[in-house]
């Protein structure tokens, strides 16, 4: 295992928490193995290891940037991931206005729909 493997699979541990990864990793096949690879090296080991902003602010650029862009399959995830960086139901909810204003009202109203349902689920009262 190559050394940004290593210290991406420690910061996907560390944003996702040990239970969503070893779920991740159980299902993982022999074809999805190297696309795996590639996203812990990458995303995790390179760009959330990097330290020139913080792990909130990280955060709330990815949840903006999901919404952003349409993929709503993964802002649970890391609404869930919230209570790991730092980022919190007020810092999301700004990052969805930013979405609003400068991508649509309709991303970010579905983001932030599915952002208080994920909320609810963890039992955070908003």
């Amino acid at each position: 295992m190559s050394d940004r493997l290593k210290q991406g699979m420690a910061m996907r541990r560390s944003v996702l928490g040990d239970a969503h990864v070893d779920r991740a990793e159980a299902g993982k096949t022999a074809f999805d193995e190297p696309f795996q690879t590639m996203i812990t090296e990458g995303a995790w080991g390179t760009l959330w290891s990097d330290d020139t902003i913080s792990k909130r602010e990280r955060s709330m650029l990815t949840l903006s940037l999901l919404a952003a862009t349409g993929n709503f399959e993964e802002i649970p995830m890391h609404i869930r991931a919230t209570a790991n960086t730092g980022a919190s139901p007020q810092d999301v909810v700004q990052a969805f206005m930013h979405v609003a204003v400068y991508a649509g009202v309709p991303k970010a109203n579905h983001a932030i729909k599915l952002a208080r349902q994920t909320f609810s689920e963890m039992g955070i009262v908003l």
